[in-house]
């Protein structure tokens, strides 16, 4: 029996669907170049993927034909060479829709394997994110920003071209660079992108992750039913109103926390969240009305507290409320836990201000969807500046 190399890609669906095709298939062809036969395939996280819900595609290439029916005969792999994670937000964790729980990103990286990721971010912030290891890895750093589209337009910003460059640089045995170079030349007719490859390859460079470094955070996890505890027929329990709230200083009751879905928290769907700026908001209500997942709970002097169990970032709150940056939405990777806002303003308020301003100040510009006519250009200018100053 030959090797087998297996590589994940963990995007978000429908945002980076394309991307992530073009990445897994990008690979596969090269390697049948070099001589390996391989296969290219998703996994659904949802059906149909939801919006930005965490996904995967896999490539699976082999030595030669029998060992990769072996690799192919099973549902997922269990380990791979190489982790790709194509939004950095996701280093907190990856919780498909309607599955197990929250899966480290680095869970399927092979002991001395490559977890590769764009990003803007130094090491040693996306390794305070990604969930400790007991065995080593590698972090390689595609320098760049996500490359979000929104749902039916595709970024041509080169993150594609540029991941298959390190992919040459950090697993070599599998796919060559001249093989990455033909393909690339081939699908897309194209020899800037296949200069941003090559720069890529030169650029990728690999940090040592050492056991136990990381978030030391226990995963979140459930327990799927067992047969035996399961009733006759389907039942789906409905979700019961919720109870009040409790001030933490007060201990006055009131308002209404909704009871939400035991077994999926919303904590890695949202590339950015809203923070909340409660000495101006003016109780309207829009932003509890308009949220799709009712996500805010509502305090006991009727304030809006941004549940971060049940918000998904999708940005209407902010869209919706007519109070200036009383309702602003900020890059995920700036948090490190997922408490509320209103508690902690409750119990110093002047500490909160300070905390809420300071995360406003650095807002950077929002990741994904567009707000106005020409900002897809604007971006896919500014990712392209990024792959040639590297």
């Amino acid at each position: 029996m030959g090797r087998l190399f297996a590589v994940e890609i963990v995007y978000r669906g429908i945002f980076q669907k394309k991307l992530a095709a073009n990445i897994s298939r990008g690979i596969v062809l090269a390697a049948h170049l070099d001589g390996k036969p391989g296969m290219s395939f998703g996994r659904y996280g949802d059906s149909p993927e939801r919006n930005g819900i965490p996904a995967k595609y896999f490539a699976i290439v082999a030595d030669d034909e029998l060992t990769l029916e072996e690799g192919m005969a099973k549902y997922e792999p269990k380990e791979v060479d190489v982790t790709i994670c194509v939004d950095d937000t996701l280093f907190k964790g990856v919780e498909s829709w309607a599955w197990y729980g929250l899966q480290p990103i680095n869970q399927l990286t092979k002991p001395n394997g490559t977890l590769i990721v764009t990003s803007m971010e130094p090491p040693e912030k996306l390794m305070s994110m990604a969930h400790a290891k007991t065995t080593p890895y590698n972090l390689a750093i595609v320098k760049g920003t996500r490359s979000f589209s929104g749902l039916w337009v595709y970024k041509d910003d080169h993150s594609d071209v540029r991941i298959l460059g390190a992919i040459a640089k950090v697993l070599p045995e599998m796919v060559s660079l001249e093989s990455i170079k033909k393909t690339i030349l081939t699908e897309w007719h194209d020899q800037v992108k296949v200069a941003s490859a090559e720069k890529s390859y030169k650029l990728t460079t690999k940090v040592p992750v050492k056991p136990g470094s990381g978030n030391q955070e226990t995963p979140y996890r459930f327990d799927l039913p067992k047969w035996h505890e399961m009733g006759e027929g389907i039942a789906i329990p409905c979700i019961t109103a919720g109870k009040p709230v409790e001030d933490p200083t007060t201990h006055v009751q009131g308002g209404i926390r909704p009871d939400r879905n035991q077994v999926f928290k919303k904590f890695s769907t949202r590339t950015m969240r809203p923070v909340v700026n409660f000495e101006t908001c003016i109780k309207c209500t829009l932003c509890w009305l308009q949220c799709p997942d009712t996500c805010f709970d509502v305090t006991p002097e009727g304030l809006y507290d941004a549940n971060m169990e049940a918000c998904c970032g999708c940005g209407v709150c902010e869209a919706v409320c007519p109070v200036e940056k009383c309702v602003t939405m900020v890059a995920e990777t700036e948090f490190n836990d997922n408490a509320s806002q209103w508690e902690m303003w409750r119990k110093d308020s002047t500490g909160y201000l300070t905390w809420l301003n300071q995360k406003i100040e650095h807002r950077p510009e929002r990741s994904h969807g567009f707000r106005y006519l020409g900002q897809y250009k604007e971006q896919v200018g500014e990712m392209l500046q990024i792959a040639q100053e590297g």
